[in-house]
C-alpha cells in the first residue's frame, strides 16, 4: 500500500560538503526536506520507489534499476564524505516489469551499483532508510508517462508491504540572467503552470501545457512529476507545498501530497 508521496528537487546543494555557503540561501528548502524527512520516517516505509530524471534514459521505453545493491557515490561534485548504501526491493521490481509489460507500456530493465544523483540526493537529504526501486522515466509522450503512473499504480496500491513514493526534479533553469540557461520567459510560465497542478493536484494541468513551454523552460521535472500524477490518479489526497524557492535561477520545489484525505 501506498504510506507516503512526494516531490522533491535534486540539487548537490542540499548536501553540506557540496552546498556549502550555498545552503544559506536554500534554507526554505532544506527546512521543507527535514520536514519531509520527518514525515517520511513517521509514515514508516518498507519501500521507497524514487523516479529521477537523472538516472539511465531510453527514448522508447521507461526503466527500473536493477542490481543487489546500491551506492550512494558523490565524487562528480567534490563530495568524498557522503555516502549510503541501499537495498533494492527485487519482489516489488519483479512485479512492477510484469504488471507493466502485461498493460503493453515499454519497459526495460537496467543494472547499475552507483545510483544517479537524482536518486541519490533526494534519499540522503530526507535520511531515508528502507530498500529502493529506482525508476527512470523516457523520451515516450507525456500522457505515457502518465499511464505508466497509472500501471505503477495498479501494483503499489495492492502491495502488502509499505511503499513511499518520491519523485525528484529541478523546475525550470532559466528563470534569471545568471541561470545555466540564462533568462526565457518560459522558465517562469512553467513554474507557475506547475506550482498550480501540484496545489490543484490536477494532472491535466500538467498534460495541457504547451510543449515549446516545457522545452523552453530546461526543465528537468516534468515527466517525473506527471508519473507521480499518475500514480496518485483517484488517490484521495491533500497536496501541500512546503516550499519553492529559485536563488540560483532553478526553481526549487518541495511538495507532500498527503494520503487519505
Amino acid at each position: 500500500m501506498i504510506v507516503f508521496a512526494a516531490f522533491t528537487p535534486h540539487t548537490p546543494l542540499l548536501l553540506p560538503p557540496i552546498g556549502k555557503d550555498a545552503l544559506q540561501k536554500l534554507s526554505s528548502t532544506t527546512d521543507a526536506m527535514d520536514r519531509l524527512g520527518d514525515e517520511l520516517r513517521e509514515a514508516r516505509p518498507d519501500t521507497i520507489v524514487i523516479i529521477s530524471a537523472h538516472a539511465t534514459q531510453h527514448d522508447g521505453a521507461f526503466s527500473a534499476n536493477l542490481h543487489d545493491s546500491y551506492l550512494v557515490d558523490l565524487r562528480d561534485f567534490g563530495d568524498l564524505t557522503t555516502t549510503a548504501e541501499f537495498e533494492p526491493n527485487l519482489s516489488l521490481i519483479d512485479a512492477i516489469q510484469r504488471a507493466v509489460r502485461r498493460a503493453q507500456i515499454p519497459f526495460t530493465l537496467d543494472s547499475d551499483s552507483t545510483l544517479d544523483y537524482g536518486t541519490a540526493v533526494p534519499l540522503v537529504a530526507i535520511g531515508a532508510r528502507a530498500q529502493i526501486v529506482p525508476i527512470s522515466f523516457s523520451n515516450l509522450p507525456a500522457k505515457d508517462h502518465f499511464s505508466f503512473g497509472k500501471a505503477l499504480k495498479d501494483v503499489l496500491a495492492n502491495r502488502k508491504e509499505r511503499i513511499a513514493i518520491v519523485a525528484s526534479g529541478d523546475l525550470s533553469h532559466a528563470l534569471t540572467s545568471d541561470a545555466p540557461a540564462g533568462y526565457r520567459p518560459e522558465g517562469e510560465t512553467f513554474d507557475s503552470a506547475v506550482r498550480q497542478a501540484v496545489v490543484q493536484a490536477s494532472a491535466s494541468q500538467l498534460l495541457t501545457l504547451d510543449e515549446e513551454t516545457v522545452e523552453k523552460a530546461e526543465e528537468c521535472a516534468y515527466r517525473p512529476l506527471l508519473v507521480l500524477f499518475g500514480i496518485l490518479d483517484q488517490v484521495p489526497t491533500v497536496p501541500e507545498v512546503l516550499s519553492y524557492e529559485h536563488p540560483f535561477g532553478v526553481g526549487y520545489l518541495v511538495a507532500q501530497f498527503h494520503l487519505g484525505s
